[in-house]
């Protein structure tokens, strides 16, 4: 992973570009004064003694007094876990003091980009209660195993119809055919995502907990079943 990539996952957690920098050139070069990191890094002293002071702000740099104050990184584990506890913490106030709608959504979501769409399926599968139903290819399936594997140990029913056999311990798996970018994902027989993944920023996806919808994809998914095992009986 190049420099680029790591400030771009550091802005992530709250830093600024040049925040970031410095914090880089901290981890990397010990105890540095101001003076001595704007210059390592090319950042103005004016911008790095104020990028440095929102380090320290952050809980991402200690100061260290000497002669002259020198500017220490907090150890990126130990930064990384104070961010997500004080963000854990914060959610639960959140889920606390929200404010509730009216009404349940039952119309339709349409999701665009894969990473969006990856992270819908990944929060279906965790927020699942008693069973999942999946279509999608072998390579998509991987992008999902851990959730996958998660919702298996918790003790709920998950049918996979793909591509290709797969070792999923617990899960009831079922070959058909390649249907390339076309996923398709059932929750508690209460919400469904359909549609493509894998054209970056041009993928889109249709969400829904509309009851008519729900049944139209179970029905299409369970005659998909039937049919498997019909082939397979045949061939018998």
């Amino acid at each position: 992973m190049d420099t680029n990539q790591l400030i771009e996952k550091l802005m992530c957690f709250g830093m600024t570009r040049q925040e970031a920098t410095l914090y880089l050139c901290l981890a990397q070069n010990g105890e540095l004064t101001g003076y001595e990191a704007a210059k390592q890094t090319g950042i103005s002293r004016s911008n790095a003694y104020n990028a440095l002071a929102g380090l320290v702000d952050k809980g991402a740099a200690y100061t260290v007094e000497g002669t002259a104050v020198k500017y220490h990184a907090i150890d990126i584990e130990e930064f990384c876990a104070n961010k997500i506890r004080a963000l854990e913490e914060m959610k639960s106030q959140l889920q606390v003091y929200m404010p509730k709608p009216k009404s349940e959504a039952e119309g339709y979501l349409t999701i665009t980009g894969d990473k969006h769409i990856r992270d819908k399926v990944k929060n279906m599968l965790t927020q699942s209660k008693q069973r999942v139903y999946i279509s999608m290819t072998e390579n998509c399936i991987r992008i999902f195993e851990k959730e996958i594997k998660s919702v298996i140990a918790e003790g709920k029913k998950v049918v996979i119809l793909t591509d290709a056999p797969m070792d999923i311990q617990g899960a009831i798996l079922y070959r058909t055919e390649n249907k390339g970018r076309q996923i398709g994902v059932i929750t508690d027989s209460t919400n469904v995502l359909t549609g493509e993944i894998g054209k970056g920023e041009e993928s889109t996806c249709l969400y829904s907990g509309q009851p008519n919808f729900v049944q139209v994809f179970k029905d299409s998914m369970r005659n998909e079943i039937k049919l498997i095992e019909l082939l397979k009986g045949e061939k018998q």
